[in-house]
């Protein structure tokens, strides 16, 4: 298969994802502190709006926050997923950002756990998805495609630490998208 060529824009990888965050100062402390990503650029917007900072994630690409004082509040289950994976449903509204993954080394995936764990973050065990039923295995299985870990920033944005076990193929492209119709269909 190779790897997959948009012929229609010559899109090279994410510029930067922007999220908001309740306090812009705990948001630093956490994505530069604990992470170890570096701040990039920040900005305060005009007319007291609030601010938009920038972190570096690798490969020149960014995480962004804005902060804004009038944000409304969160709403666990609708804006962002609500829970870890394996503790409870991690649905989303529509149009929400469910999680962001950070791609991490392989070789890293479990001293990474190791090193949450022990900067106090709650983070789940190190997931090995793969296409059995469950989807998933406590051991590398031949079909393990990515290994990932998962914990949530102070605003409770689900995060991912995710590791490629393989490259992906044809074999990795086997089902056909469902429609909303298709899931009324199935649910009446």
């Amino acid at each position: 298969m190779g790897t997959p060529k948009n012929e229609k824009f010559d899109i090279q990888g994410i510029n930067h994802l922007a999220l908001v965050c309740k306090d812009m100062k705990r948001t630093v402390d956490f994505y530069s502190g604990v992470l170890g990503m570096p701040l990039t650029k920040t900005i305060n917007l005009p007319r007291g709006m609030g601010q938009h900072f920038f972190f570096d994630v690798g490969n020149g690409d960014a995480l962004a926050f804005f902060w804004f004082p009038d944000a409304p509040a969160s709403v666990p289950g609708v804006t962002h997923a609500a829970n870890l994976v394996g503790r409870g449903s991690l649905t989303s509204a529509h149009a929400s950002m469910n999680h962001v993954a950070f791609n991490v080394p392989a070789a890293k995936i479990d001293e990474y756990q190791r090193k949450l764990e022990a900067a106090g973050i709650d983070c789940t065990g190190v997931v090995n998805h793969d296409d059995s039923e469950t989807q998933a295995s406590p051991t590398l299985t031949e079909s393990t495609f990515v290994r990932s870990i998962y914990f949530q920033d102070p605003d409770g944005i689900l995060l991912e630490f995710a590791a490629w076990t393989r490259p992906l193929d044809e074999r990795d492209v086997n089902c056909e998208p469902m429609s909303a119709a298709d899931a009324l269909a199935a649910a009446g």
